[in-house]
């Protein structure tokens, strides 16, 4: 299994959809797709090895990926759909407020902005209630990133990404469903996988401010995600067209039934009939 399939916990909860030990999950036959890109849902400089699957998201990715000849893709839909079937809400809380995620960086690129300025534009814009502010692991780590919002509204970290296999918070995604149901509204500066997954979890999305940039990052591809998605992209969303643009990006409608996501993720030998927390047909994201 390639490693960044463990990233944010994904491979552990499809073996929970699954019926198969969230722990230890099974070796997947092929490269998980661990984050919404525009490409074909493989990390940048990703080591693959030609003629393996790769799963996606959707089918904008799974088409993506052909043209760039990566002939063996599949959609599965996104680990968190799946999340959401295994962890409904049964009695909502009000929400209030806004958690804000800043475009981040990791161990190969680091990003370049004025949080400061990026802070002020935010406490301006979001007067409906408290700013939860949520820092990637990387920028968490940083004692004077932190300072510059720990002074406007609550810091917090939804865990560690993995890398290697080692260290990965498996609830992740647990941890960042929880806050999300927590907020009225989701925003950040980047269009990226925190506002989908908000705006799939209820929250209204927003994507404003100083967009900032990664250490030698292609321009071009930045500024076309914002022409190609100015749906997602303000401070004020038209709620419908928002869902509709992100579920369909999130993979909704393809996502496989356990039976079906085993066979596609070469698990079969590892079910049990006893093991076995759904019936074989698709699930059902919320609504």
């Amino acid at each position: 299994m390639h490693h960044a399939n463990h990233f944010y916990g994904h491979a552990h909860i499809l073996a929970e959809y699954c019926g198969l030990d969230p722990e230890h999950p099974p070796r997947i036959n092929g490269y998980l797709q661990h984050g919404w890109n525009v490409v074909d849902g493989l990390g940048a400089g990703t080591p693959y090895v030609p003629g393996r699957p790769i799963f996606v998201y959707s089918e904008q990715t799974r088409r993506r990926a052909w043209s760039m000849g990566r002939r063996q893709a599949t959609v599965v839909g996104a680990p968190f759909l799946y999340l959401l079937t295994m962890r409904p809400d049964p009695t909502p809380a009000p929400r209030e407020g806004t958690i804000w995620y800043p475009f981040h960086g990791w161990e190969g690129q680091h990003i370049a902005g004025d949080h400061q300025r990026q802070v002020e534009e935010i406490m301006e814009t979001e007067r409906g209630g408290p700013v939860t502010f949520c820092l990637y692991w990387h920028e968490y780590r940083n004692d004077a990133v932190r300072a510059s919002y720990e002074k406007y509204g609550r810091v917090i970290c939804h865990g560690y990404r993995g890398y290697q296999w080692r260290d990965t918070d498996i609830d992740f995604l647990d941890n960042q469903l929880a806050e999300l149901r927590k907020h009225k509204r989701v925003a950040s500066n980047r269009l990226s996988s925190a506002i989908f997954h908000g705006i799939a979890a209820g929250c209204e999305g927003a994507v404003y401010g100083d967009p900032m940039h990664l250490d030698k990052e292609h321009r071009p591809t930045a500024d076309r995600i914002r022409r190609s998605w100015p749906e997602l992209h303000g401070k004020r969303l038209d709620a419908a067209a928002a869902r509709a643009s992100a579920m369909s990006e999130l993979g909704d409608g393809y996502l496989a039934s356990p039976a079906e996501l085993r066979a596609m993720l070469g698990w079969t030998g590892y079910y049990t009939a006893e093991s076995a927390h759904a019936e074989s047909r698709p699930a059902e994201v919320p609504a």
